[in-house]
This record gives C-alpha cells, sequence and structure tokens, in this order.
C-alpha cells in the first residue's frame, strides 16, 4: 500500500473513532452543595434563633422572599447548554429546621422538581442544620442517619496574635460546663439508589474559625478525621464504594482538616485505592473563591469523591467535573463588598455570602 493510501486508510479510521465518540450519549446529574446562609423561620424555637425573628425586623415577607431567592437559584446550580436538569441531590446548610426545608421544596419555583427530605436536629447551640434533599424520580433512599463530633474545649490551641475570623458569621458555639464538650452539628450520612447503583453522600459543616483559625483548627482536624472514619466504615462493607462528601467545611482544601484528616489528593493520578479526589483544590489554586472574607477569597465548599467515582470505565456512575455557580445575579454589584456573594440579613433578604458549588456525575447510556 502507498504512504498516500495508508494517510488516507489512517483518516478514516480516526474519523470513525470521532464519529463513534460524538454518538456515545450520557446521563447527567448535578450534585450540588449551597451554604443558604440563615435560612430560619419567624417563629421563635428552643435554639438561639433571636436575631431572625419579627421583633428584630425578620417578618414573614422577608422570609418569603428569601425563599423565593432560594428558590430561583437551587434548581438552575450547574446548569448550562450541556445540562438542561435540575440538581438531583443537593446538601444545605445553615438551615433553622426541616420546616424551612418543607417550605422551600414547595416553592413554586422548586415545587415540580417533588424534592425530597433528609433532616435531623443537631446540638448546634444556634439550631443551625446540615440537610438533604433530592430528586425523588431518581434517587431512592435506603438509609440515613445523623453521625455526631464530638469535640471539646481543651482541644483548642495556645496560640498568640492568631487572626481573629468568624468567616461563617456565627455565634461562639455553646460547651456544656461539665463535660466542656462543644455543641456544633453533626455529620449526615445518606444511601440511596442513583441509576441503578449505590451511593453514599455525607453532608457537612464543620466548626467555624470563631476565636481564631489556627486556634480552632482542632475542631475542624477532628471533624475531618470524623469524616474519614465514616468512610472507612463504608469501605469495609464494599470496597468500590462510592462516596461524595460535601460541605462548608471553613477550612480550605490545602488545610490539615482535609489534606491529613480526609486525606484528600489534588490529581487524579495521586488517588489510590480508597482515596479522595478533591477537584476544589485546584480551582482554589487557581483563584477561585466560593466566599470572601477581608477581601480574600477561599473554597471553604468543597465537594470530594472517592476513587471508585474517577475511574475511566463509564458504563458506571462517574465524576466528570466540578463548578463553583457564581452568576451575576447572585453577587452584590456595587458598595464596600462589591464582588462578594449578595449575602442575607434580618434587614435585607439576599441569597448567601457563599456560593453554590456542584459537580457532574455521568453514566454512558447503552
Amino acid at each position: 500500500m502507498s504512504v498516500k493510501n495508508s494517510v488516507a486508510v489512517l483518516i478514516a479510521f480516526v474519523s470513525m473513532i470521532t464519529v463513534n465518540a460524538q454518538e456515545k450519549k450520557y446521563k447527567v446529574h448535578t450534585v450540588a452543595f449551597y451554604n443558604v446562609e440563615n435560612l430560619f423561620d419567624t417563629v421563635k424555637g428552643p435554639n438561639f434563633d433571636e436575631e431572625y425573628l419579627p421583633s428584630n425586623g425578620w417578618t414573614s415577607s422577608k422570609y418569603k422572599k428569601k425563599l423565593n431567592n432560594l428558590g430561583k437559584v437551587l434548581p438552575i446550580i450547574g446548569t448550562n447548554d450541556q445540562q438542561k436538569e435540575a440538581p438531583t441531590l443537593i446538601g444545605v446548610c445553615e438551615v433553622e429546621n426541616r420546616s424551612v426545608l418543607e417550605d422551600l421544596v414547595k416553592n413554586p419555583q422548586l415545587a415540580s422538581k417533588d424534592y425530597g427530605i433528609v433532616h435531623f436536629d443537631s446540638p448546634d447551640a444556634r439550631g443551625i442544620d446540615v440537610g438533604f434533599l433530592y430528586q425523588k424520580k431518581y434517587f431512592k433512599p435506603t438509609s440515613y442517619k445523623n453521625i455526631p463530633l464530638y469535640i471539646y474545649k481543651d482541644q483548642l490551641k495556645e496560640v498568640k496574635n492568631d487572626k481573629y475570623d468568624e468567616s461563617d458569621d456565627v455565634k461562639k458555639p455553646e460547651v456544656d460546663p461539665t463535660s466542656k464538650r462543644v455543641y456544633t452539628r453533626d455529620q449526615l450520612l445518606v444511601t440511596g439508589i442513583l441509576e441503578g447503583e449505590e451511593i453514599h453522600v455525607i453532608v457537612n459543616h464543620w466548626p467555624s474559625r470563631s476565636g481564631g483559625e489556627k486556634r480552632s483548627s482542632p475542631y475542624r482536624e477532628a471533624a475531618g478525621k470524623l469524616n474519614r472514619k465514616i468512610m472507612d466504615s463504608l469501605f469495609k462493607i464494599n470496597p468500590d464504594a462510592k462516596i461524595i462528601t460535601m460541605g462548608d467545611l471553613n477550612d480550605g482544601a490545602y488545610n490539615k482538616s482535609v489534606k491529613e484528616g480526609i486525606g484528600a489528593k489534588l490529581k487524579k493520578t495521586e488517588v489510590q485505592k480508597f482515596g479522595i479526589y478533591n477537584p476544589f483544590e485546584q480551582m482554589a489554586k487557581d483563584g477561585n473563591a466560593s466566599l470572601f472574607y477581608r477581601d480574600s477569597g477561599d473554597i471553604f465548599d468543597q465537594i470530594m469523591v472517592s476513587e471508585s467515582l474517577i475511574r475511566n470505565d463509564y458504563s458506571s456512575l462517574r465524576y466528570w467535573k466540578a463548578g463553583i455557580y457564581n452568576k451575576q445575579f447572585l453577587i452584590t454589584p456595587s458598595g464596600q463588598y462589591k464582588g462578594y456573594p449578595l449575602r442575607n440579613s434580618p434587614s435585607e433578604p439576599g441569597y448567601s455570602d457563599h456560593f453554590p458549588v456542584y459537580i457532574y456525575l455521568i453514566k454512558e447510556i447503552k
């Protein structure tokens, strides 16, 4: 065969592969996380909710506006030309109770999606909890439980001149006077079936940096270790367990709580069996942010996946890519906080002081 003919055959072969690749179809599911910032109702509860009561300006109309704002955002997180569907799974934090989640999923902008709810009351002093929403037509929960984080005041580091930081703007956590336990959010584990496959999701809201980042770091390090313990227990049952851990970690991807506690890796090639991949670490290195504090951006909102979700066989559910949903309407347009997330307050219902984050799971359609 002449060189000319050989080249022609090669071109035809490559073209055939390209056509076949183009013909492949995939089912795409968006998995999202959103710190919805102080989703409180107007009713006095047993928790520390005085800031968000009518006596302090948090009225029914403002609560409704907050719900409308969130109802606008949630179904379009991660949507684009390739993905038109609302998120299949959504982890949330800073919700007061189950009732506010029920009000949220009934919002006219969300009602047609028929989201189910998984929620437990946490021991957090303010009563803010994590929660989990799922489209019932796609995801079927098989089990769920809240796993408490036990941390104690004597774990705090003695650090001189530590920069005081309240990045999530919460009150100092309540401490038991006898045991010195610091009450914070539980970690929520939800297991269910998606596309005929078992998926485990852990929803987190780790202890804040109140009192200083370095001084309070042991609290978040303990949260990272608990997260790893949950994942290891799942791997013992099934070495190929597909696990997603998500949340507002109040730490960056580079912090000890994530790098050592969870053992998350920057690159897929670094992830070994039972390992965890964190796509948001590279995004942070590239200068992206999910929140801002004192003119500094960072990514505290992260979604990580187990090694079983980054394999190359797309006949099964796999991680595809990740993003931060920071559309213009979610950004403060002017003033001192121009460019920051358009946050919420009792005087003016906004969206949140965090941007939502998301990943895509894909599976080849045969």
